[in-house]
């Protein structure tokens, strides 16, 4: 690679090439060969990749904490655990309700896939809230409503509601 040079010697103006690339040079040779303006936008750009780098390793670890947590509680789901049956309020059994055990399905399926609240409304035009309400079984949703959950859950409606009926069928049995 050249680069022109311009100096002047008694009025007459001579241009001399330089080797940019020569292996004597080292790069501390080179700055001084640089103005004072292009000297400051080299550090920057030095600091800016310093930075970056820096920056993709912070997010690679977090990542990886991220992933850790997933596989452990993973790990702890994977676990044999006993089957809410039914549930008992002050002494009283009281059965699941169709609507408590479509919310219990949403929310096992949206964690298991490690998506958030806001990922799986925005995806499914529902509010935040309202998604939230149903997943606690607080609030009927719609025939519409769940279809547009389950499909951004990536599922059809037929097959979240045959998950709803197994979850149903282990709470009876």
């Amino acid at each position: 690679m050249d680069m022109d040079m311009m100096t002047f010697t008694e009025g007459q103006t001579e241009v001399k090439k330089v080797e940019a690339s020569t292996p004597s040079r080292t790069g501390t040779a080179r700055m001084r060969e640089l103005t004072p303006a292009q000297r400051r936008a080299v550090m920057f750009a030095q600091q800016q990749v310093l930075r970056a780098r820096a920056a993709k390793r912070a997010k690679d670890e977090r990542q990886a904490a991220l992933v850790r947590m997933w596989q452990e509680e993973d790990a702890e789901t994977a676990k044999p655990r006993a089957v809410i049956r039914k549930r008992e309020t002050m002494g009283e059994v009281k059965e699941v309700s169709l609507r408590e055990a479509i919310g219990h399905v949403l929310r096992d399926l949206r964690t298991h896939d490690h998506k958030t609240l806001r990922e799986v409304s925005e995806k499914a035009g529902v509010s935040l809230g309202y998604l939230s309400e149903v997943e606690r079984g607080q609030k009927e949703a719609s025939s519409e409503l769940l279809a547009s959950i389950s499909e951004s859950l990536g599922l059809s409606t037929s097959q979240m509601l045959r998950m709803v009926a197994d979850y149903l069928d282990s709470v009876d049995a």
